[in-house]
């Protein structure tokens, strides 16, 4: 390696010598400090096994660092037993062999082995090698190890986050502002490739943005929504339903034991009871059992400057306004227009001079292949639902259709969130 780089591995189990350099006992770990500030986390002590006792020796008696064990500046230690301060992490017994998450990539990766670097005097982690070859190295005896291999699987560790869930002292958890950033579908990835408890330390973080915690499950499997939903109260799990598009949330409701769903059902707010309790009354085959109950319908009188100002009054997620239903003065469905084309558009423009399409329409009747057949027919992204006098009830959109036609267990067959 490197002047001024180790490897965790190379340090642990090596010998503890005193200024006299005579050996005090051996290194077991090496204790870390993680904190909110991105700046890498630095060495703080190590925790030595000296007489078959475990001790902490504090960073300031710490002269050097290198492949032929720790020295110290002292002869004398504190032999009071080893116990964990706030925020300490233990590399060894914490992070090494443990996943981690992969910010950048949205990955979960297994740390081979950790690198520290000598910053100014003072030894940070610097990242973790991923490669199986880091992993085999560590577990041959010292004296086979040999040199360490290449960076091509080296990740820098301003680019994880650290699961310490199981940390006994940790105060802190995932950093929600860490992995905020990531698609809801790579979140429930990383949830679905996780243990149980890495999973439920996800969505913990996750969970202090409400909206963003309904979004992944929206997009966990069924047996991963039930996996996390079975510990939390009925007003719990009503309370992600409320926030989740009411097609999906009617899916999961009928996921729930049978015996919950009506405590469940009966704790949402009022206009998502009737929007949920309409759509568990259609074929979860059909295009009523996959539409969503939530969509833009305006007169087709209206200009484009009063449609979009409709968009921003409805309480509407953004995949809900790609496409705004025109409609006659009877609320019969005339055609579409695009949210791109009301974008463009002269604000003073009527929408029937926008170039309404008048795409196919299906009732809450037809099989979802023929919606399929449909959409990739006319290619659209979304299909409107009418009732028997041809007026709106919902809408499919493409991503319900794909979903259905991928196999249960897509996401785990191609692997996507764990290199």
């Amino acid at each position: 390696m490197p002047a001024g780089v180790l490897h965790l591995s190379s340090l642990v189990g090596s010998p503890l010598l005193d200024s006299a350099n005579e050996r005090l006992g051996r290194v077991d770990d090496i204790v870390v400090r993680l904190g909110e500030s991105e700046t890498l986390p630095p060495v703080v002590g190590l925790r030595a096994v000296v007489g078959g006792r475990n001790l902490f020796v504090p960073g300031r008696n710490i002269e050097r660092l290198d492949d032929g064990g720790v020295h110290l500046t002292t002869t004398k230690l504190d032999l009071a037993p080893f116990e964990r301060r706030p925020n300490e992490v233990l590399l060894r017994a914490d992070v090494l062999g443990h996943s981690v998450i992969n910010v950048n990539t949205a990955r979960l990766v297994t740390a081979g082995e950790v690198r520290l670097v000598d910053e100014t005097s003072t030894w940070r982690v610097a990242g973790i090698d991923t490669s199986l070859a880091a992993r085999v190295r560590r577990r041959l005896p010292r004296a086979l190890r040999g040199a360490a291999g290449t960076d091509a699987a080296f990740v820098p560790w301003d680019q994880l986050e650290p699961f310490v869930g199981h940390v006994p002292t940790a105060r802190l958890r995932l950093r929600h502002r860490r992995i905020a950033h990531l698609h809801p579908s790579q979140l429930a990835d990383l949830v679905e490739a996780a243990s149980h408890d890495e999973g439920e330390e996800i969505l913990a973080a996750v969970g202090q943005d409400k909206e963003l915690e309904a979004d992944v499950f929206e997009e966990l499997d069924d047996e991963h929504q039930l996996e996390f939903l079975d510990a939390r109260s009925d007003r719990e799990v009503a309370s992600v339903l409320s926030r989740m598009a009411s097609d999906d949330a009617a899916d999961l409701l009928l996921e729930l034991p049978q015996d919950r769903r009506m405590p469940v059902l009966e704790l949402l707010p009022a206009a998502k009871q009737r929007k949920i309790r309409k759509l568990l009354g259609y074929n979860p085959s059909t295009a009523g059992g996959v539409m969503n109950p939530d969509f833009l319908a305006v007169a087709g009188s209206a200009t484009a400057a009063e449609a979009i100002s409709s968009a921003r009054k409805r309480d509407l997620p953004p995949e809900a306004l790609h496409t705004v239903l025109v409609i006659e003065k009877d609320g019969t469905l005339r055609g579409l227009v695009t949210a791109g084309a009301l974008i463009a558009a002269d604000p003073k423009t009527p929408l029937l001079e926008l170039g309404v399409t008048a795409p196919p329409s299906v009732t809450a009747e037809a099989e979802v292949p023929e919606v399929a057949r449909l959409m990739t027919d006319y290619n659209l992204v979304s299909l409107p639902v009418v009732d028997g006098d041809d007026r709106p009830i919902g809408i499919v959109s493409v991503d319900d259709i794909l979903e259905l036609m991928l196999p249960d267990d897509w996401r785990r067959r191609y692997g996507l969130a764990r290199e």
